[in-house]
């Protein structure tokens, strides 16, 4: 190392310098991949092929079936694990959603 320089630092730590914003988007990616691991586990699999989407916003699991006919269908088999849901997100999730949105 040349005199005067810094050391090298992580990529992590200059992309959080660089761009904060990309902290929260990561942050929503892992959350993302938590609950598809999770639903996986959970749920049978026809219902689980009809989720087109899930997000975690402002304490509510939003997850998104592919079309109306699975809807009712999607959000049957998910408030039956609300309770299960809920302690797996421990205080980060307190209400649970189920919308349409075509893939």
């Amino acid at each position: 190392m040349r005199s005067g320089t810094s050391p090298a630092h992580s990529v992590k730590d200059v992309l959080s310098r660089a761009a904060p914003g990309l902290s929260h988007v990561t942050q929503q990616l892992q959350r993302q991949d938590f609950w598809r691991s999770w639903l996986a586990e959970h749920l049978p699999a026809d219902i689980r092929a009809r989720i087109s989407g899930l997000t975690e916003q402002r304490g509510t699991l939003v997850v998104f079936a592919e079309g109306p006919v699975w809807g009712p269908r999607v959000r049957y088999a998910v408030l039956e694990l609300e309770a299960e849901i809920r302690a797996a997100a421990g205080a980060a999730v307190t209400r649970v959603e189920v919308r349409v949105l075509p893939r």
